[in-house]
């Protein structure tokens, strides 16, 4: 029996036992990884260089995307290295970073994504009140205090999680540093205390969430009383998608933190933790630029800028 003194590292779980699929993991993640980076980084370039892009809208989708960037470099690249090199370790250290910066990222991003749901609202509800409601202090407060609630959530889990006396081994069943996978190690009841502050920043998640929906309710509600198809199909294929992928985030990550121990298993927690962790960074680039012409547009304008200084 070891304590949380002794403890000098943990050993992440290994995707697979077999040399060929542990590089089968690596290529997969490397993909998905590289797509993120290259989908996030050109959005995050065009709206920076394209002062048309410098509205409420595109201000809030710049955060988002550094927040995906984030969230899926603190997980991703640690899980790919280990796959390569054949080893599960990472340091104390290591491990508490990594999950104070997923935390913090994944909570700011999520508060980000209600405040971009009031922002379409008022856009598309109250457009006569867009600029009074959504002026440039206004907006840079949102995104602070989306930023700020995600900092304060993650020093309470992290604080919280890595005061427990570890008495189970350092094996943390997930690839990556998770709350309820580091709670398994805990031999005391003190755990309960994370449990409780884990169970009220769903609380918490699940408001936002209900707000979300409600929000593309009245959204949708103000659409179909325009009489144009090509606005109603313009609607609906951006948000839905976006509702879709909240919706992903929002259902797995409670299914991952209030699963009971019962139902749990490693291949089940795995995919389960990919999808709100891996998956929502990778496709929200693809969501927010499928069908938005001012994006792509400084997406071209940017491309020809680039090959004709390299002419």
């Amino acid at each position: 029996m070891s304590n949380t003194s002794s403890i000098t590292h943990f050993l992440l779980l290994a995707f697979a036992d077999t040399r060929e699929l542990q590089l089968l993991h690596f290529w997969l993640f490397l993909g998905i990884y590289l797509a993120a980076l290259l989908g996030n980084g050109l959005i995050i370039t065009a709206i920076a260089c394209d002062h048309r892009l410098h509205t409420p809208m595109y201000f809030f989708l710049l955060n988002l995307s550094i927040l995906d960037l984030g969230t899926i470099s603190t997980t991703v690249p640690k899980s790919m290295v280990n796959s390569l090199w054949d080893t599960k370790v990472i340091s104390y250290s290591g491990c508490a970073a990594q999950l104070f910066l997923f935390v913090f990222l994944i909570s700011a991003e999520f508060y980000l994504l209600t405040i971009m749901a009031y922002d379409r609202y008022v856009a598309i509800c109250q457009p006569l009140h867009y600029g009074t409601l959504l002026g440039s202090r206004a907006c840079v407060h949102m995104a602070a205090a989306a930023w700020g609630s995600g900092f304060l959530n993650a020093m309470l889990h992290t604080a919280n999680t890595f005061s427990l006396p570890l008495c189970k081994g350092n094996a943390v069943d997930q690839f990556f540093c998770e709350i309820p996978q580091i709670l398994k190690l805990s031999c005391s009841h003190t755990y309960l205390r994370e449990v409780g502050l884990i169970e009220f920043s769903l609380s918490v998640a699940f408001g936002c969430f209900i707000f979300i929906v409600l929000s593309y309710v009245h959204i949708f509600r103000a659409v179909l009383r325009i009489p144009s198809e090509q606005g109603w199909h313009k609607t609906f294929s951006t948000c839905l998608p976006h509702l879709a992928v909240v919706s992903l985030f929002v259902s797995t990550a409670m299914f991952a933190y209030l699963k009971p121990p019962s139902i749990s298993s490693s291949s089940l927690d795995l995919v389960v933790t990919v999808l709100y962790s891996v998956v929502p960074p990778a496709v929200n680039p693809i969501i927010y630029s499928m069908r938005n012409k001012e994006l792509k547009n400084a997406l071209k304008n940017l491309f020809r800028e680039v090959v004709f200084q390299e002419k």
